[in-house]
């Protein structure tokens, strides 16, 4: 039984890396293949199409992952991940060759649509989990991530010197053989005793988040982890134009600096997770995590040289450790046959994030760089993420306490 959980996690490693890999490769040649679509080179314009379809990714996602995960519950994970990698092919090919720029709306609606590859995998995960490995396994989603955005910008950044769909059909065609790969190799890993039946009621948007009501705990874990999201945008949304405004990095700077991103937080949550998470817990795997991002973040905000934003990206990427712990502390908390509709809805949220996320934070850089401006401070965005984080720890603290105390009541009579 172990060996064969040991290589279900291996396969899943491997299907998120791929899918990771194929997301990555598109992200340097996105703006180039706006500006031929649109037959302008005007960078700003080009950037609020791009910024309207993550919109609409985001959106659809946010509506239809509580589907798919409800519908993993019933059917199980397998049939739902492998619908969802062929989505994700389907939407490449459409890229591809999209003719207008409309077609690129539909390629995003359809992996808004389909895109439960983490949604799925992260119930797959919970199902060969034991309690006492959970945050180390969920660590390697994280791990999967770190590596697919450190080898896909950089095979998209060569493959766009060909000509800016390229990268395109090579994201087609990993998607696509991760769907055969998953076709072939990946087994099943929701018993059918643990299944359950599909019900709309708990399948939109709105249903599997009051669902979330019925743990008393997980409320306020949820909340801290939105916030982790929305925070972490201050980095993912804006990082390019406050180093751009400060110190003036070229494009090759930034790849450089999102390369050492990636492999630090592969190296966090696919190693030091593993080996930091049994010897001091969850909890306070969690509390030290938040610390760390805030402090990183913290110090992105005031910093005065360049050198300096590669230094503080090493307590940033450190607070990777909290994502997997508070993970595996809420998935804790729900019955092995409700994994899918848990993770349905966290997927949810985190797309409501990635819109509320960049808007508020590339808008707050506006303002305190623009013409109005009260005063200039282009860090303004990390210093709310830290804020951010801050008020995570504080709900999650409550939370786990409340829990303790309430455990402890419960054994004393």
């Amino acid at each position: 039984m172990s060996t064969n959980r040991k290589a279900a996690i291996g396969f899943i490693f491997v299907t998120l890396l791929i899918d990771v890999t194929g997301f990555g490769v598109i992200i340097p040649v996105m703006p180039k293949l706006i500006e031929d679509l649109l037959g302008t080179h005007d960078v700003s314009k080009a950037s609020q199409y791009g910024g309207w379809l993550t919109f609409a990714y985001a959106f659809m996602q946010f509506l239809c992952a509580p589907i798919l995960g409800n519908l993993s519950d019933k059917y199980g994970r397998r049939p739902v991940l492998l619908f969802s990698l062929f989505g994700f092919g389907i939407d490449y090919i459409f890229l591809s060759f999209a003719p207008t720029i409309w077609w690129l709306f539909v390629g995003r609606l359809i992996a808004g649509i389909t895109g439960a590859s983490f949604t799925t995998a992260s119930a797959y995960i919970a199902d060969i989990s034991t309690p006492e490995n959970r945050a180390q396994n969920f660590g390697m989603v994280g791990a999967a991530f770190g590596l697919g955005f450190i080898l896909g910008p950089m095979i998209g950044g060569l493959l766009g010197e060909f000509g800016a769909r390229i990268p395109f059909f090579v994201a087609a065609g990993l998607a696509l053989t991760n769907w055969l790969y998953g076709y072939f190799v990946l087994p099943e890993s929701l018993s059918k005793e643990n299944r359950r039946s599909f019900e709309w009621r708990r399948a939109n948007p709105l249903g599997s988040l009051m669902q979330l009501k019925k743990y008393p705990a997980v409320g306020e874990l949820v909340a801290s982890l939105v916030l982790v999201y929305i925070a972490a945008h201050a980095v993912q949304s804006n990082w390019s134009f406050f180093n751009i405004e400060k110190f003036h990095w070229t494009p090759k700077m930034i790849g450089i600096s999102l390369g050492l991103v990636g492999l630090l937080v592969g190296g966090v949550q696919g190693g030091l997770v593993r080996v930091i998470n049994p010897k001091i817990g969850n909890e306070k795997s969690v509390y030290f995590g938040l610390a760390l991002y805030a402090l990183g973040l913290l110090l992105f905000a005031f910093a005065s040289e360049s050198w300096m934003m590669f230094v503080f990206l090493i307590p940033y990427c450190l607070g990777g450790i909290c994502g997997p712990a508070l993970q595996a502390i809420i998935s804790g908390h729900v019955p092995a046959n409700e994994q899918g509709e848990l993770q349905g809805a966290l997927t949810s949220l985190m797309s409501v994030t990635s819109i509320i996320g960049p808007i508020v934070m590339t808008g707050s850089f506006a303002y305190f760089t623009g013409p109005n401006k009260p005063f200039y401070f282009p860090g303004i965005s990390f210093l709310i993420g830290a804020v951010c984080m801050l008020i995570a720890a504080v709900l999650a603290y409550h939370a786990l306490k409340s829990e303790a105390t309430t455990e402890s009541t419960a054994e004393v009579k």
